[in-house]
């Protein structure tokens, strides 16, 4: 787990400048990614990792992102993606946001789990996403679903991190589980630390369903089943003080621990489309 700390660490340190999208704390947390993507040897669909959108700000003025995107083939044409954000808030008031829990933990996670399944090769191709300016709208998940590297019927689940590493409770919430109940199945973890919740997925519950607050909102849009593995807001959220020192780096551990475990659950179901086969006959009734 030495790894894991270090990556978070290293990408919520004060010389990534908070990893806005477009500066260049983002570029060195590219830098970083790609490069790990190659000590852990991730394939890439083109000639690297780097997956390069544009969209328009609030304002419309145009603006360029970068996801990072590489894959472990499976046994099996059927894909989960595995994401997390890294771009953060930069730099406010003269003050760094560095977003160690927002996200570099998600990333962190995202890196461990490409890491285990390289030892581990899984059952079905597992596309790992390190997504760029979710801070401003979701625009690199949404580029992602927009121009995926597979076919978007081949994607059969989304994984997505943001916010994994920080928790008083011991608490990680899962989101996704009120529309796809038969997922509930695979949450089966070997230990009790975190507690792992089924919640904040229902949309009567208003600014406290996070079914489409983070990027596996773009997922969701396109009907593709999604699990979102996070912790509810703490005084550090989108703060200067969401620093590496803030973090419960035991109960970070933890959660990347439980959801490794249920991610393998889930990728023992060699044709995962057979999870939804009640939900797919209804559809054709």
């Amino acid at each position: 787990m030495k790894q894991l700390l270090k990556d978070v660490e290293t990408l919520s340190s004060d010389k990534y400048e908070g990893r806005k999208t477009g500066t260049k704390g983002a570029g060195m947390a590219r830098s970083y990614i790609r490069d790990r993507f190659d000590a852990i040897g991730l394939k890439s669909f083109n000639t690297g990792y780097q997956s390069a959108f544009s969209f328009k700000s609030k304002n419309s003025a145009d603006i360029s992102g970068t996801n990072m995107v590489g894959y472990i083939a499976g046994k099996t044409d059927q894909v989960i993606v595995i994401s997390a954000h890294y771009d953060h808030l930069g730099i406010v008031n003269n003050e760094i946001y560095n977003g160690a829990d927002d996200n570099a933990s998600g990333v962190a996670g995202l890196l461990y789990l490409a890491e285990y399944f390289m030892k581990n090769p899984p059952n079905n191709t597992l596309i790992f996403a390190a997504f760029d300016a979710e801070e401003m709208g979701l625009q690199g998940a949404k580029a992602f679903v927009a121009k995926p590297p597979v076919a978007l019927s081949r994607i059969r689940l989304n994984i997505n991190m943001d916010m994994i590493s920080h928790n008083e409770k011991g608490e990680l919430y899962v989101c996704g589980t009120f529309k796809y109940p038969e997922l509930r199945k695979f949450f089966v973890v070997d230990h009790l630390n975190p507690k792992v919740l089924f919640g904040h997925d229902d949309p009567k519950q208003g600014i406290d369903d996070w079914t489409n607050q983070s990027d596996q909102g773009a997922f969701n849009a396109k009907n593709i089943p999604f699990l979102y593995f996070g912790v509810e807001d703490h005084k550090d959220y989108h703060k200067a003080s969401d620093e590496y020192q803030s973090i419960n780096k035991i109960f970070f551990e933890n959660a990347v621990n439980a959801i490794r475990n249920i991610v393998g659950n889930i990728d023992k179901q060699r044709d995962i489309q057979k999870i939804f086969k009640e939900r797919l006959k209804m559809k054709k009734r």
